[in-house]
């Protein structure tokens, strides 16, 4: 196969409510992610659902943000009617990134600071409860599959993990799911749930490869990485690294 007839293969980005989960610049994971796309050979394809939209009819990555409570209620409505769906997405090994908001949707139940519950869909075994305490800063994460994950939390939610789910990382610098537990985010299946906001891919473009590795295994039978990681990108992650909390 020519570089040229390889450029042409997609890969269809579905991009969760960038409406009402885009804040502190979520929408930059999808920017990121597309571009890597483009540099690893592939030609990415970004579909945007928001509340009432039809699925398309194929998937090959879902990515996600956060946002404020009212966006997250209709959010969390919306998401029920689809449940099955992303659960067999899941279980059919499609690599899914969710960033804070959609982390706690995508777990068992997000009970907010005034107690009012959002049900999630139970895709990851967590489950959230507003705290009082924010957590905001830089933050570096140690994780066996992608090495230094660096990025910046800002949340009040305090997440636990179940036996069904595996931390994302083990938290270095920062605060994670919650003050006390030492460990940030949650995996299953290709899923991936993180407080680490819009950042988080342009810094770590790892995790950006993970995710187009599995959907190109899935739709193409193989992944062949082409690009590396460039400078900009290495000075990025040192600036943010030495940056205090």
């Amino acid at each position: 196969m020519t570089h040229s007839q390889e450029t042409t293969r997609e890969l269809v980005i579905l991009s969760l409510y960038p409406r009402d989960m885009n804040i502190y610049g979520d929408r930059g994971n999808v920017l990121a992610l597309s571009r890597r796309a483009r540099a690893q050979g592939f030609t990415p394809v970004v579909v945007d659902l928001n509340p009432g939209d039809a699925l398309p009819e194929h998937i090959d990555i879902v990515i996600g943000g956060g946002g404020q409570d009212s966006g997250q209620a209709r959010v969390a409505a919306d998401l029920a009617g689809r449940r099955e769906q992303f659960h067999q997405l899941a279980e059919a090994g499609a690599p899914m990134l969710l960033v804070c908001g959609l982390y706690q949707l995508f777990g068992h139940r997000f009970i907010t600071s005034t107690d009012e519950t959002l049900e999630g869909i139970g895709v990851l075994d967590v489950e959230t409860r507003g705290g009082s305490e924010r957590m905001i800063g830089n933050i570096v994460l140690e994780s066996a599959d992608f090495g230094e994950v660096i990025g910046y939390e800002n949340h009040s939610g305090n997440t636990t993990l179940g036996e069904g789910s595996t931390p994302f990382g083990r938290v270095l610098q920062g605060a994670g799911n919650n003050p006390t537990s030492g460990a940030e985010g949650a995996r299953s299946h290709n899923v991936i749930g993180t407080y680490l906001h819009g950042s988080l891919l342009p810094k770590n473009p790892a995790v950006s490869d993970f995710l187009i590795a599995q959907a190109a295994k899935a739709r193409y039978g193989s992944f062949e990485p082409v690009a590396g990681i460039d400078e900009t990108t290495e000075r990025a992650r040192a600036s943010a690294k030495r940056r205090p909390r």
